[in-house]
């Protein structure tokens, strides 16, 4: 017999999804069979599985230590072990190749991090090494999260940027911290404001409305009519300073779909800078060329929260910014630019 007890990033979530967790090769039958016939039990009595998890509650298995190894609940098997060790040495690697991170903000649940251009928010393909895998070695390495813990829940990042944006990516450390950001990005009380240059001279804050569709084979998007399986979108910008030939842009992303940003300038004829797939190549190649522009010029810059009590009161109504790209600030630096003033709300 094992007995668990249940620990604050295991609360929260029903039973039967933690023991699909710690018995990842057990399959649904067999631990709900396990449920009906008392083999395993939530605090001594009979589960159904749908119980809500509680911190200190104790789940114990009336299962032989073989069938827990089997069905993934312990390391004794070599070939998991192994497995696992791979696991902790890419986590490892992600953190020592990417190093200390700018990280905006971090409690004990929620972890705020200024992203580089260059860096995937997650993986693509099994090679590659991600946002997602630096945050579990960081925290890893700082003793916040053990081996054991991995076990049954993984810290991760909670929003996306494209590779080649920067900025704000936040992140959970533990499952309470998950649910809350999962919780303000659907309900869109967190406001999201990005900073970007554009091609052309854009004179007045506008709203743009409009729909997307995406091509999952060459990973774009292009605009649409309202149509079945196509998304709604609406982005506000106003611009802030403009140069000889570029508007230094804000941009509340109100609606957080695949390229959206990007997609609904080019539509109006303003590409974002350096933007290899929505934008024009002379711009591009002149700003390359003028300024090392490697990257479209697009920055998670701001985050708006809205009131939160409790364990996150500490983000309530708080308003975190990003340092920008060098490469920003180099632009307006070298370019004669004039300023155009805020634009009217």
């Amino acid at each position: 017999m094992i007995e668990l007890k249940i620990k604050e990033n295991e609360a929260g979530q029903r039973l039967d999804k933690y023991l699909h967790k710690y018995m990842k090769e057990a399959g649904t039958g067999f631990l709900y069979k396990m449920l009906r016939k008392k083999n395993i039990t939530l605090n001594g009595k009979k589960a159904s599985g749908s119980e809500k998890l509680c911190v200190g509650d104790a789940v114990k298995l009336f299962l032989s230590d073989e069938t827990i190894e089997k069905f993934g609940g312990q390391s004794g098997d070599a070939e998991k072990e192994h497995a696992g060790k791979q696991e902790t040495r890419q986590y490892a690697m992600a953190y020592k190749r990417f190093g200390e991170l700018d990280i905006v903000f971090e409690n004990r649940h929620i972890l705020i991090v200024n992203k580089p251009a260059g860096i995937l928010t997650q993986k693509a393909g099994a090679e590659d090494v991600s946002l997602n895998e630096w945050l579990i070695g960081y925290l890893l390495e700082s003793g916040a999260l053990t081996e054991e813990e991995l076990h049954t829940f993984r810290p991760s990042v909670c929003n996306r940027l494209d590779r080649n944006t920067s900025g704000m990516v936040l992140c959970g450390k533990t499952l309470p911290g998950s649910q809350k950001i999962s919780e303000i990005l659907r309900n869109r009380s967190l406001h999201k404001y990005y900073r970007l240059y554009v091609k052309g001279h854009v004179r007045e804050a506008a709203l743009i409305e409009g729909y997307l569709v995406k091509d999952e084979r060459t990973n774009t998007v292009r605009l649409t009519e309202r149509a079945e399986g196509a998304s709604y979108m609406r982005t506000y910008y106003k611009p802030l300073k403009y140069f000889e030939d570029a508007t230094l842009m804000e941009v509340e992303l109100m609606t957080g779909k695949t390229h959206q940003i990007r997609l609904h300038l080019s539509g109006i004829g303003h590409p974002v800078v350096g933007d290899h797939k929505y934008g024009e190549k002379e711009t591009n190649d002149k700003y390359r060329k003028k300024y090392g522009v490697k990257s479209q010029l697009l920055h998670a810059h701001r985050l708006e929260f809205p009131v939160m009590e409790g364990e996150f009161k500490d983000l309530s109504e708080r308003t975190l910014v990003a340092e920008a790209p060098e490469v920003f600030g180099r632009i307006e630096a070298r370019a004669e630019g004039i300023a155009c003033g805020m634009a009217a709300d």
